[in-house]
């Protein structure tokens, strides 16, 4: 049956994902697959090939709803825990890719806990964040990060900051830059209580091979260094920084 193979392909990887507990990212997949049958269905003259799609489509609307549950429940009970391992050289591991389905209009603002925001293209990867959590985020105010002292061009690090901190006034976003010589902890946290954790923070991207190579701009095409991403829920984020 010639079933579109996008869907197919989305959906075997939502499987994957589905049976390796990485139940969020599942969604995400089943979501886009889906979409894809549904629109296939429409336009779908043979009654015997709707009948199939239709079949398919409320298996995996079936599976989908089961899985809102289980997130939902681990949320509530504090037990939610995904885990991504990143290889070494890997691609395809923006941060929009990896943890870009939490950033939604409930997102009112967000904690940068990262150390090495120092140097310029450490300082590049903390813009590119913040240009994601602009464009995703609608009711975002504001946005704060701690971060050390860059002792080889603090003056340069310190300009940098108040360009973005006057830029991200224009989308009325507030940025307030702490600094810390003991912060050795890695983490992002989101007023709706989502937190990553990424072992290496937001420098685990390799330098691209030249200036004009694929992965300069697009970070889903940038080979990566090794590190784990672990992502949680607390219910007492909005308590502890609201």
């Amino acid at each position: 049956m010639n079933i579109e193979n996008a869907a197919v392909n989305i959906l075997k990887r939502g499987v994957e994902l589905d049976t390796n507990k990485r139940y969020t990212e599942a969604l995400v997949c089943y979501q886009e697959g889906l979409q894809i049958l549904v629109d296939k269905i429409k336009g779908e003259p043979d009654d015997s090939v709707k009948s199939y799609l239709r079949k398919k489509v409320e298996e995996y609307m079936k599976r989908a709803e089961t899985i809102k549950k289980i997130v939902v429940q681990q949320k509530e009970t504090g037990q939610f825990h995904e885990q991504v391992h990143i290889e070494n050289n890997s691609t395809g591991h923006s941060y929009k890719t990896l943890f870009g389905r939490f950033l939604d209009e409930e997102v009112q603002y967000v904690i940068v806990e990262d150390p090495y925001i120092r140097s310029f293209h450490q300082c590049q990867n903390f813009l590119r964040l913040c240009e994601l959590l602009v464009r995703t985020c609608s009711n975002l105010r504001h946005i704060e990060l701690t971060t050390a002292r860059d002792g080889k061009s603090e003056r340069e690090q310190r300009e940098w900051f108040q360009n973005l901190c006057s830029d991200l006034r224009k989308y009325r976003i507030q940025l307030i830059v702490k600094y810390s010589e003991t912060l050795h902890d890695r983490q992002i946290i989101l007023s709706s209580g989502w937190i990553i954790k990424i072992g290496r923070g937001l420098d685990f991207y390799k330098a691209p091979e030249n200036k004009f190579c694929l992965g300069v701009y697009d970070l889903d095409l940038r080979q990566c260094h090794e590190t784990t991403v672990d992502i949680v829920h607390s219910k007492n984020v909005k308590q502890s920084y609201g």
